[in-house]
């Protein structure tokens, strides 16, 4: 699937794209570029990997003429670049629009012009139900990624969209927050205690792509199983593991209540009750089948080999089998020790 191919990451120089593309590394490409408008996050990441077969472009997926030229010659797309913090979004919508609808449906379009194999749009559980401005820019995204699979006409493309929540101490995760407010002494700030998320490793994450562009079929939405925790059970389990590291004993740190944040939610879905009759699963995945492949629909769609329908699906994070303390500090240790979280 990646052995000898040309691969266009966008958004790269992030923290979800610079793990892809030390994953995707290992597969033997024959070429990664990676797209991003941060300078000093690319030139960070060239220093960093020191491998020939990188390529590092400086962009904006806003600008379409830029990505004609980064798509020339690729053969699957990993779209990852976005406006992904839900306050910031939420402060300035339209530039959320700009980036993750507009900036999306540029790549869609020079993707099929290219005659690209395939396109993976990196989602969020936010799209289901969507609260605020970037859950609801991804769901548009995702039915665009969709709804690309019939107008893209004679080109041969597979676009699918993969749905993730809260990636171990990516950037938009509060961990990073947390560590940052242990290593001063606390406190650590904590919007309500009856907060829960889903959380995924880095390798999961990996998996997640890997396994969409293996399996779609062309239009689903792929689903990694998640753990979920509680957010205040994080915090105090954060404090167990880095409290001893920076010097202080672990009732030093306080832990405050500050009160929801605009469009923040208490709890993520992974899919909504009507995605459930469509949804088919094998060990790790859920896959969500394009509404527009039934009856009165417009795709073609025959299923996917090695999934079954689901019996049950535990949509929500709130009730959702939670991770332990000890089960969290665990992860955390595993994910920190091995430096796999940057």
């Amino acid at each position: 699937m990646i052995s000898d191919k040309n691969i266009l990451i966008t958004g790269g120089a992030g923290s979800v794209g610079r793990i892809l593309v030390r994953r995707l590394l290992k597969r033997d490409p024959n070429v990664i570029r990676i797209f991003d408008q941060s300078e000093p996050g690319l030139a960070a990441l060239k220093t960093e990997l020191q491998d020939d077969r990188c390529r590092f472009l400086a962009g904006d997926v806003r600008d379409k003429d830029r990505l004609k030229r980064a798509v020339d010659g690729i053969d699957l797309v990993i779209h990852t670049a976005a406006m992904k913090h839900v306050d910031v979004c939420e402060y300035n919508p339209f530039e959320a629009v700009k980036t993750n609808v507009m900036g999306l449906q540029n790549l869609i379009d020079v993707s099929i012009d290219a005659d690209v194999d395939q396109l993976v749009f990196t989602s969020s559980d936010k799209a289901v139900h969507p609260a605020n401005t970037m859950g609801t820019t991804k769901l548009l995204g995702e039915k665009l990624v969709t709804a690309a699979n019939k107008y893209s006409g004679g080109h041969d493309i597979r676009l699918a969209s993969v749905r993730f929540g809260n990636v171990v101490n990516s950037s938009q995760s509060v961990i990073p927050l947390f560590q940052e407010q242990i290593e001063k002494g606390g406190p650590i700030t904590l919007t309500d205690p009856k907060m829960t998320r889903f959380f995924l490793t880095y390798d999961d994450v990996a998996e997640l792509v890997i396994d969409a562009m293996e399996h779609t079929q062309g239009g689903e939405v792929f689903v990694h199983k998640m753990d979920a925790v509680r957010i205040e059970d994080l915090a105090e389990a954060m404090i167990d593991v880095f409290a001893p590291v920076n010097g202080y004993d672990s009732e030093e740190i306080e832990i405050t209540l500050t009160g929801r944040r605009v469009g923040e939610t208490f709890d993520e879905e992974i899919m909504t009750e009507r995605e459930v009759p469509r949804t088919v699963e094998n060990e790790s995945l859920y896959a969500i089948h394009p509404e527009q492949s039934g009856e009165n629909g417009y795709l073609t769609h025959d299923g996917i080999e090695g999934f079954e329908p689901v019996n049950d699906v535990v949509r929500s994070s709130g009730t959702a089998e939670k991770l332990s303390r000890e089960e969290i500090i665990n992860l955390l240790r595993t994910e920190f020790e091995e430096g796999i979280a940057r």
